[in-house]
């Protein structure tokens, strides 16, 4: 048996139709994060930092970001539910470590923002003294616009470390318009982006009187995918398939995002490997690909119709058909729809091509960029 991805107190009249095929039942279990009446907000914050190249000032700064979350000022009810370190070396060749950390609610973060010392700390930073970049990039959103999505129930990935429980298998997956209809939200609004106005107004208002510190305004309906892979625990046949298999294709879809992601609606993408705090080395045999999308219907295109998403779907069905469906290798997604003001992206002395920053500069792969 299984049970609706929406938790009962989201359940609403439908207004828009779900996507789940008639008399539909999954192939194989996926699981998802369940919160409760309590909690109506959460918070996902990406603590980020840049260098041209990975030095001994990497060490340092690392040291100074982590220092605000294990703060001891900061009440410990309301330090993150969970943080880990991941990094990317980008498409400039930039090295970009972050700290990836979640609250249970926006007051619960605010509140450690200002009592840790890390606003602060933030507010103060002067980008003309710096030695290298700094960026911020929270998102704030209420319940009914998130869903997660895990192959595994008994070990949690980014935001299920918030949860109050995780569901039994869920319907509402396996077919394309399964991530529509997880998010509450979806039952009752389209979900549309404002791309084209957005992006025009971006460059207008900004594009002339950028300074190194640039706050990137929210726009309506901007869609967060944070997608995870984990083959730490997978038999050494498995994780051979995986290593040859599945993961160079996902590295192929990834890098087409990441330099040329405007053709899909895609603003930013990085496939970032999770640090082992002890020894700060990213060999922790987990990745995740961290993506912003203009809304969510163009996440969704890409994925039906690109062939670099599809190459990967069908990778993943023929990788499990090896496996007679036997996987142990563990993959999460949680996926975000965000009004604008519901996102904070701030940069600090980082390159044009970071983040959000490509809204008003242009993408890597299709404007050259100051």
């Amino acid at each position: 048996m299984t049970e609706s991805a929406i938790e009962e107190h989201l359940l609403r009249e439908r207004t828009l139709p779900a996507r789940t095929p008639q008399n539909y039942h999954p192939a194989y279990p996926v699981y998802t994060a369940r919160w409760g009446k309590s909690t109506t907000d959460l918070v996902m914050a990406v603590l980020g930092m840049q260098f041209p190249s990975q030095n001994s000032q990497v060490v340092k700064a690392r040291v100074k970001l982590s220092s605000f979350i294990e703060s001891n000022e900061a009440d410990p009810a309301t330090r993150p539910s969970f943080s880990e370190i991941a990094s990317v070396t980008d498409a400039r060749g930039y090295y970009n470590e972050a700290i990836i950390a979640y609250w249970p609610s926006s007051s619960a973060y605010n509140q450690w923002a200002a009592q840790s010392g890390f606003k602060q700390w933030w507010d103060d930073l002067d980008p003309e003294r710096e030695s290298h970049g700094w960026f911020i990039e929270v998102f704030f959103p209420t319940t009914d616009r998130v869903e997660t999505a895990f192959t595994n129930n008994k070990i949690p990935e980014g935001a299920a470390h918030a949860k109050d429980s995780i569901s039994g298998p869920v319907t509402e997956h396996g077919y394309w318009g399964s991530m529509r209809d997880r998010l509450p939200l979806s039952q009752t609004d389209s979900l549309d982006g404002d791309r084209a106005n957005w992006d025009a107004k971006m460059r207008e208002n900004l594009a002339n009187t950028l300074k190194r510190r640039i706050r990137v305004p929210g726009t309506p309906n901007l869609a967060i995918i944070r997608s995870g892979q984990d083959w730490a625990d997978t038999n050494p046949a498995e994780r051979k398939l995986y290593l040859n298999e599945m993961h160079p294709v996902l590295v192929k879809g990834m890098d087409f995002l990441r330099d040329h992601g405007y053709e899909v609606g895609c603003y930013s993408c990085r496939l970032m490997d999770i640090v082992d705090a002890k020894t700060a080395k990213a060999d922790r045999d987990r990745t995740f690909g961290l993506a912003y999308f203009d809304e969510l219907a163009s996440l969704e295109r890409w994925s039906k119709e690109h062939p670099t998403h599809l190459d990967i779907f069908g990778g993943f069905f023929r990788y499990a058909k090896k496996l007679d469906n036997q996987i142990t290798l563990r993959l999460s997604h949680e996926v975000l729809v965000l009004k604008p003001e519901q996102q904070l992206f701030e940069y600090v002395g980082c390159h044009a091509a970071t983040g959000m920053l490509t809204a008003i500069y242009g993408h890597p792969g299709t404007v050259k960029m100051g």
